[in-house]
């Protein structure tokens, strides 16, 4: 008999989880599993990436009114008859003006949320929350299962949650699963009752795909020195301070574009400094790119500004296409860089990133290093659907 799994995720948007998402479910193997996949928004560049073994749960219609402006959304709950709806997004509404602080508000308001959504009438061998947050919720709240994982895709202190509202939740799962060893520690610390439950499964990437998506033809035929980002366009990501360092590069002669894949909240923010700052069509914000690897590819370096990660996907990835790499010093950096052996690790300021790119820039031999050091690297991590199955077990 194969086991029943159900994915939870909160859509599949173009970011880190979401892409380690897919991969994981091209990866599983069906003539063992049956696989559920449960959307809160149906929405996302990925959708159209959902292997065809995996069967898509209907999105649930009461979600919407939680991002919907209040007024709209209550109307629209009293002319369907969803009074019990109106009331709790009324309620969620009070926490939406109140609470200031994002991540704690989508902790809090999901008690208004959860009593919105419907159960899923169906028992499942096993739950994933694949995300922080909701997913992890709505396994707890919403789903009958014998074995429920949730999953933390980041450093669990730089996100800024607010660890009473996940305890409850986390006693409920019986493991908890993170990417990074690093990661791993920072939650036994923070949750040193659950340390036993604590798991490390590394995001799944493979070389061949990359290798074989990289070879698509973009036109990206510049003089310059090409830099590229990959990542959301948010806080977390450290995009100003990239804008900074490209202005000192700039100033100090040296002939570079720079390029930013992603979108995000940050996005007019990021446009008026680059207005600010003189570096129209220097520093370019290429939005959300369904193939970025031809982009990686054709880099002449990888940079990546970070405040935080849990494990960088997109770090593996130019790992993967051979780049000379520049990262910050972030918490888990060290996890996926040897500075100087594999790439170069800078402090978090404008002026150490451009220093370090500088470094790349000018001595040839040691980006051939980096090149030939990464070409010897053990870097796909499909055996990581191993560890996964053992806790399914």
């Amino acid at each position: 008999m194969k086991k029943k799994v159900l994915f939870v995720m909160n859509n599949l948007w173009c970011g880190g989880a979401e892409k380690a998402l897919i991969s994981l479910l091209e990866t599983i193997d069906y003539s063992k599993y049956d696989v559920d996949l449960f959307l809160l928004k149906h929405e996302g560049l990925f959708l159209n990436n959902i292997p065809k073994q995996v069967n898509l749960l209907e999105e649930p219609s009461e979600y919407k009114y939680y991002d919907m402006p209040i007024k709209t959304a209550v109307l629209d709950c009293i002319k369907n008859g969803k009074l019990d709806v109106a009331l709790y997004r009324i309620l969620a509404g009070a926490i939406y003006k109140s609470e200031k602080n994002k991540i704690r508000c989508e902790q809090r308001v999901w008690k208004y949320i959860s009593k919105s959504l419907k159960d899923i009438n169906m028992k499942y061998e096993v739950a994933i929350g694949y995300l922080e947050k909701n997913p992890i919720y709505f396994c707890i709240d919403k789903v009958n299962a014998d074995n429920r994982i949730g999953f933390i895709h980041n450093d669990y202190d730089k996100l800024g949650m607010d660890p009473t509202l996940d305890q409850p939740y986390f006693d409920k799962l019986n493991h908890l699963v993170t990417v990074s060893e690093e990661c791993g520690n920072i939650l036994k610390r923070r949750f040193p009752m659950h340390s036993h439950k604590v798991d490390v499964m590394h995001n799944i990437v493979s070389p061949t795909a990359i290798h074989k998506l990289s070879n698509e033809q973009i036109a990206m035929n510049d003089t310059e020195i090409k830099l590229v980002s990959v990542g959301r366009l948010n806080y977390q990501k450290g995009f100003e301070l990239a804008i900074d360092s490209c202005k000192m590069l700039v100033q100090a002669g040296y002939s570079v574009k720079w390029y930013i894949i992603g979108e995000g909240e940050e996005r007019i923010k990021l446009e008026i400094m680059i207005k600010e700052q003189g570096l129209e069509g220097i520093f370019i914000l290429l939005g959300i790119k369904e193939n970025p690897y031809p982009y990686i590819k054709e880099a002449d370096i990888y940079v990546q500004t970070s405040r935080f990660e849990g494990k960088s996907i997109a770090i593996d990835e130019a790992k993967i296409l051979q780049k000379p790499i520049v990262v910050t010093n972030f918490n888990t950096a060290k996890d996926q860089i040897s500075n100087l052996e594999n790439g170069i690790i800078v402090d978090m300021t404008a002026e150490s990133i451009s220093e370090g790119i500088k470094t790349l820039i000018d001595n040839e031999d040691l980006r051939h290093q980096f090149k030939f050091n990464l070409s010897n690297e053990h870097l796909g991590t499909e055996d990581e659907i191993h560890k996964l199955y053992a806790l399914f077990n």
